[in-house]
């Protein structure tokens, strides 16, 4: 092929074709083999290449592939939505299927707001966010995503979200009160939502809040009426070694927090079709049927039968293979073996500040300084080049920028399917530590931002 006619995100190089992928491997047309060490975009989860969601997407395609979702329903979107309901915090029962992430908060946040007027309080318009922070590319998503440079080219057409510093805890120590103060700032019967996700993403690699956070978030949206979003479009179905995220915190009794609102994406369908899903509380759906008694969100493919199909065949394969246990258990391995990386005496170990993560979600942050913490400059685009030459050397990896100050700073997350075994974890180890010191022979440490404070999130 010599003329290519699609044009993707990055325009300065073709990308690689992949003809074949299985398990952790992607193969190119020309047969060089890829490690992927992301699951893509942290989507796989259990593996490329599984027959048998194959043919579970084959026998939904020769029955019924398509239905319009505000007239009918089908076998598959209605088994998924009750094995997603056994699945989830007290309470939640109540799921709508969309096609991706960005939709599904999207539509998360529509909901809060019809809930509120619904039941007569329209005054109820402001989001909390937390910064950095990511939850999607459409717009009400990416007005509630805090990180800059997504933001910069369309601020106009963004609604104000106000937010609050995201649990860092490598950089900045939290602030207990920060979410109260901005409810009172803005004025509790304004308030709408807050969303976060329960286990930072790319946004901060992987970052984990203190044990009682939730807790405290749950007691506020309580006492002042606010929707608590839950962002598990990456967290979710098994990602951190539970089915849920939120799951590694518990409230006073004991319990795991129960946020109004979940949504879920990637590790629900497993890179197998396009699939998302919102779920709630029959409180919720229940005010808005007495009320206006329609959603006010639908799309084209709205419970879809043949995403459903296959997001119900890959939830069925991690229940029969026990794959959320093995992301905890191999996991703490994958996490270990990236831990000894960074202690080694070697020029690209000197270039890892941190190294964070639970289950099969991980991060390396990137420094020019361990002492300090000191980020590369943005200009040097550290983690664009790792995630290039890894490339190079068949390891695919997954890049985040801006995290230390808003503009500056650099990680790379490895999030690999939960089947990974661990001599392809050694194999992974190898080709990133091979990496890494190819990075540091030609990054030298000049021209550097200032260490960053927390007052520059203010």
């Amino acid at each position: 092929m010599t003329e290519r006619f699609v044009f993707y995100r990055n325009l300065a190089a073709p990308l690689p074709t992949i003809a074949h992928a299985k398990g952790v491997w992607l193969v190119d047309e020309t047969g060089k083999r890829y490690l992927d060490a992301s699951g893509g975009a942290m989507v796989v989860n259990i593996g490329h290449g599984v027959p048998e969601i194959a043919e579970a997407i084959g026998r939904q395609a020769a029955s019924v592939a398509y239905v319009n979702g505000t007239a009918f329903t089908s076998e598959p979107v209605e088994r998924l939505a009750a094995l997603l309901a056994r699945k989830a915090p007290r309470g939640l029962d109540r799921v709508y299927f969309l096609s991706s992430g960005s939709e599904a908060v999207e539509a998360a946040l529509k909901l809060a707001r019809q809930y509120h007027v619904e039941r007569g309080e329209p005054s109820r318009r402001v989001i909390i966010a937390q910064e950095p922070g990511y939850h999607g590319n459409t717009i009400l998503a990416l007005a509630a995503s805090a990180r800059a440079h997504y933001k910069t080219m369309f601020a106009p057409w963004l609604p104000e979200v106000v937010t609050i510093a995201a649990p860092y805890p490598y950089r900045f120590a939290p602030d207990p009160s920060a979410l109260e103060r901005l409810i009172l700032a803005a004025g509790p019967a304004n308030v709408a939502a807050f969303i976060a996700e329960p286990i930072g993403g790319s946004s901060t690699g992987a970052s984990r809040a203190e044990p009682d956070y939730f807790a405290r978030v749950r007691e506020l949206c309580d006492r002042y009426g606010i929707v608590f979003v839950c962002d598990e479009v990456l967290t979710g179905a098994g990602r951190t070694g539970t089915f849920f995220g939120i799951e590694h915190f518990s409230g006073p009794d004991g319990t795991t927090i129960a946020p109004d609102i979940i949504t879920m994406g990637k590790g629900l369908n497993g890179g197998f079709a396009p699939l998302s899903a919102v779920i709630t509380s029959r409180r919720m759906v229940d005010t808005i049927a007495a009320g206006s008694g329609a959603f006010m969100h639908a799309q084209t493919y709205s419970h879809n039968p043949l995403a459903a199909a296959a997001g119900l065949a890959v939830q069925r394969y991690i229940e029969e293979h026990d794959l959320v246990r093995r992301a905890a258990s191999v996991g703490e391995h994958l996490g270990a073996r990236l831990a000894a990386l960074a202690r080694e005496d070697s020029p690209g170990a000197q270039l890892i500040g941190d190294v964070r993560g639970l289950g099969m979600l991980w991060a390396i942050e990137l420094v020019a300084d361990r002492e300090t913490k000191q980020p590369f400059a943005r200009k040097r685009k550290l983690g664009e080049t790792v995630v290039s030459r890894a490339r190079e050397n068949g390891l695919v990896l997954w890049a985040n920028v801006g995290q230390a100050d808003g503009k500056n700073g650099d990680l790379v997350m490895i999030a690999p399917p939960f089947t990974i075994d661990e001599e392809e974890i050694a194999e992974l180890v190898d080709r990133l530590r091979r990496t890494l010191n190819e990075i540091a022979a030609t990054f030298r440490i000049d021209d550097q931002p200032s260490k960053p404070t927390e007052e520059m999130y203010a």
